[in-house]
C-alpha cells in the first residue's frame, strides 16, 4: 500500500459502548440483547453478570429480598465496577459492548455519566446512551406478564413500585427509544454510529 493509499484508506471507527437504561419492566434485557446480536457486541447484563454474588451478599445480610434498599446500597458501587471492569476488557480487545441496568445515577447525574463515559471512551470505545421508556400501565402490564423470581418484592405490592418509578428521561444526552414500538435495530444501530 502506498502513503497516498494509507491516507485515503478509511480509518476503522471504534467499537460501540451502548449503555441502556430504563425503568424495570420496560424491556431493557430484551432491546439489548437484540441490539448487541445485531452489532456482534459482548452483552453485559447487571443481573445476570451480578446475580449470583447479589444473593451471597443477601445471605450475608441476612435479607431476602433482591430490591432491599440497604443491600442496594452495600452492593451498588461493586456491581456497577464489575459491569464497567468487562467492558473496558472488551473494548480494549475491540469487541463492541452493550451494557444494561438501570444506571440512575448516570442518567440522573451529569458527573457520574462523565465519568463512566470516559471510562469507556478511554478503553477504546464510541459510549452512547440508550433510554428506553414506556408509560406506567405498560410496565404494569410487563411486570406481571414476565413474573421473574427479581420482580418478588415488586409484585408484592406492585402499586406502591410504580408509585416509586422515574419515569423522567435522562439529564444526559442520550437517544430516546418508545418500547411500545417494535424495536428498530438498523434505525437504532444508524443513530449509534452518528452520535
Amino acid at each position: 500500500m502506498t502513503s497516498s493509499e494509507a491516507q485515503r484508506a478509511p480509518h476503522p471507527q471504534p467499537p460501540l459502548a451502548v449503555v441502556v437504561t430504563g425503568p424495570a419492566g420496560v424491556g431493557k434485557s430484551t432491546a439489548a440483547a437484540a441490539l448487541a446480536r445485531h452489532l456482534g457486541a459482548a452483552l453485559l447484563d447487571l443481573d445476570s453478570a451480578t446475580a449470583p454474588l447479589l444473593q451471597v451478599v443477601a445471605g450475608l445480610m441476612g435479607s431476602t429480598d433482591p430490591d432491599d434498599v440497604d443491600l442496594a446500597r452495600a452492593t451498588r458501587t461493586a456491581r456497577y465496577e464489575g459491569m464497567t471492569g468487562l467492558a473496558e476488557d472488551c473494548l480494549r480487545c475491540g469487541t463492541p459492548v452493550v451494557l444494561v441496568a438501570p444506571y440512575t445515577a448516570e442518567r440522573t447525574r451529569p458527573a457520574a455519566w462523565a465519568e463512566l463515559e470516559a471510562r469507556l471512551r478511554q478503553a477504546g470505545g464510541n459510549p452512547s446512551m440508550v433510554w428506553l421508556h414506556a408509560p406506567l400501565d405498560v410496565l404494569r402490564e410487563r411486570i406481571l406478564g414476565r413474573a421473574a423470581q427479581r420482580d418478588s418484592s415488586k409484585l408484592a405490592d406492585l402499586q406502591a413500585h410504580l408509585a416509586r418509578v422515574d419515569l423522567t428521561p435522562p439529564v444526559v444526552p442520550h437517544l430516546a427509544v418508545d418500547a411500545r414500538l417494535p424495536l428498530d435495530v438498523e434505525g437504532l444501530t444508524a443513530a449509534l454510529r452518528g452520535a
